[in-house]
């Protein structure tokens, strides 16, 4: 079988281009789609193993990687309009040639705004010349490769077999999905120059859009002009998104909305926001029609290197945390780093955790990157304020934005569904979904704190050095993240969070601990309640030989401008439409997060 990249190239040598010139959108519609060449890359593109890790390997040898989410796209392309189909047909080809690929950018415009546009390329194949062909063709593939004609989603495929007892009393299965999806860093995601949205919402005429309250008041008319300039319905819904609204009627809220705006099973959802925001409308998306597309923008560091690309969606319920949820990978994800500019510094510092999280248990070139960068990161927004683009720390915190979605991303994705506990992701998170809400604790800090006892247990054992624990501990103090809470004192209580963990785990502890050398991770299986009680006693007096003796700095909720979780443990649903930029407390949302 011809190589996929191999068609593309051979469709980019052989085609001549002249129907791209023509003055009549239908006459090159009609010259483009009955040639020989264009039937050969579309039969390829149809047949190519869309899921196959040789195929993204393929794209990544020929350094076309940004045509790769087309490429999988395209093997339903008989289902897409023309305007959609040749708008991603046009990605496809700039991935191998910039400036052909405009051309083919500038074809597919032309056919968006024309009356053929919004018609199935399949439908439209039928009318034309080589209508017996695609006849056979269509039929052939309703028996052989149904995902090619009659897709529900683009993004998905499921297969499956069975065996069973010659009196059919018994019946065996098995079944298997996959999914893709594309992780991107995009600086400046709105400008209108930049077409990544405008290209995933331009043949669908519309994009529905669920913001944060809070990005909303600082971004509504960038978001607002974006979607005007390039002519595309915006129907933009706002919801407040503090930690006290992350419970399922935030989820039923969003359900309604999207039935009343009729969104259809294939039309990917924009939710622009940070992390509970990510969390609560991914998980709308997968209630609604048991699996809706979405887009994820991410606004905050914790949604853009964690919960935004993360396929875990979820929502709190009776008192725990993210207790309801769905795997439900957003179909895009991007971050853009210069929305970290209007964060106040605690949303930074909160967020950054993650960050160090993946570079103690899976990347020890991203540790070496944070201790280089220091506090520049929350001092420079990443290198979105106060520097110019040939500055270092700009150039560091692309490395590290981008090495710590890698890192995630391959983590996350490897144990899609959570099948198995060995999750280095998980490193921080085994003790404190315990104590978070109990504390009225940041997320952030409460991963940082069982981050930082984590390591002391690494130590205790031998599992890493001295050395190694103390750089731990030193880089999470360096950005202000706390080492310690005196919820630690409560030992019933993280006893209680430690026997919750082996229920949620199926049975096991399984915590991610860094072991070895920084980088590395391995998984603490057995701790008595009186190895937990010492350990706790133990980490209590080294923490006070560091700055502030081991606490953070703004750690509680309500440092940040949000409400307490530990007070507000049956919050009452109110419609966003009522709080006119106020957050429970008085404070304005410009008061809650501060601009620069």
């Amino acid at each position: 079988m011809t190589k996929t990249t191999s068609a593309v190239r051979d469709f980019i040598d052989t085609y001549d281009g002249m129907p791209l010139a023509y003055q009549d959108v239908a006459h090159a519609v009609e010259v483009v789609c009955c040639s020989s060449q264009f039937r050969s890359l579309l039969l390829s593109l149809i047949h190519t193993p869309s899921f196959s890790e040789a195929l993204g390997e393929e794209f990544a040898a020929a350094g076309a990687i940004s045509g790769l989410s087309a490429c999988r796209q395209l093997r339903s392309g008989l289902n897409h309009s023309l305007g959609h189909f040749f708008g991603l047909f046009a990605q496809l080809i700039a991935a191998f040639d910039a400036a052909i690929g405009m051309q083919w950018t500038e074809f597919a415009h032309q056919i968006q705004q024309s009356d053929w546009g919004t018609m199935k390329l399949l439908d439209y194949l039928l009318q034309s010349q080589e209508r017996q062909f695609y006849q056979e063709l269509s039929e052939q593939l309703v028996e052989e490769n149904p995902h090619a004609v009659y897709p529900t989603s683009s993004y998905r495929e499921s297969q499956g077999h069975i065996v069973s007892s010659a009196d059919d009393q018994i019946i065996e299965a098995v079944v298997s999905s996959a999914t893709f999806t594309s992780i991107q860093l995009v600086d400046h995601a709105l400008d209108p120059e930049q077409n990544l949205l405008r290209d995933m919402y331009i043949s669908l005429g519309r994009c529905v859009c669920l913001v944060d309250q809070n990005v909303d008041r600082f971004y509504s008319e960038q978001i607002e002009h974006y979607f005007q300039h390039h002519g595309i319905h915006l129907e933009k819904l706002v919801y407040r998104a503090m930690e006290v609204d992350k419970g399922i009627y935030t989820v039923e809220r969003m359900l309604g909305d999207l039935k009343r705006l009729g969104v259809s099973r294939n039309e990917p959802v924009l939710i622009m926001g940070g992390g509970v925001l990510a969390d609560t409308a991914g998980l709308a998306c997968a209630l609604y029609h048991r699996n809706t597309p979405y887009v994820m923008l991410s606004t905050s560091i914790v949604a853009g290197i964690d919960a935004g690309p993360s396929p875990r969606t979820c929502c709190d319920g009776f008192g725990y945390k993210n207790l309801f949820g769905a795997y439900h990978p957003p179909v895009l994800s991007i971050t853009d780093r210069f929305f970290f500019k209007t964060l106040r510094e605690g949303w930074l510092r909160h967020g950054i955790i993650e960050i160090v999280k993946m570079a103690v248990v899976k990347d020890a070139e991203l540790f070496g990157y944070l201790e280089q960068a220091g506090a520049r990161l929350i001092t420079t927004r990443f290198g979105t304020i106060h520097c110019e683009p040939e500055d270092e720390i700009n150039l560091l915190s692309q490395k590290i934005l981008g090495a710590a979605l890698r890192s995630y991303v391959e983590a996350e994705y490897g144990n899609l569904y959570e099948t198995h506990q060995c999750r280095p992701h998980a490193y921080g998170h085994t003790w404190s979904p315990g104590f978070e809400i109990a504390a009225g604790l940041l997320h952030g800090h409460a991963v940082s704190i069982g981050m930082g006892f984590g390591a002391y247990l690494s130590y205790r054992m031998n599992w890493i050095s001295a050395e190694a624990f103390h750089r731990i501990l030193r880089l999470i103090s360096s950005f202000g993240l706390s080492l310690w809470h005196d919820i630690l004192i409560d030992k019933d209580l993280l006893w209680a969070a430690q026997e919750k963990i082996v229920q949620k785990r199926g049975g096991n502890l399984a915590a991610p601990l860094p072991k070895g050398e920084i980088g590395q991770c391995g998984y603490l299986n057995t701790l008595s309640r009186e190895q937990l009680d010492d350990a706790i006693d133990e980490y209590c007096k080294i923490c006070t030989d560091y700055p502030r003796q081991g606490l953070g700095i703004d750690p509680l909720c309500r440092d940040v401008g949000l409400e307490d979780p530990s007070t507000v443990a049956h919050p009452i649903p109110v419609e966003p439409a009522l709080y006119h930029g106020e957050t429970t407390n008085g404070e304005t949302t410009e008061e809650a997060l501060s601009t620069v």
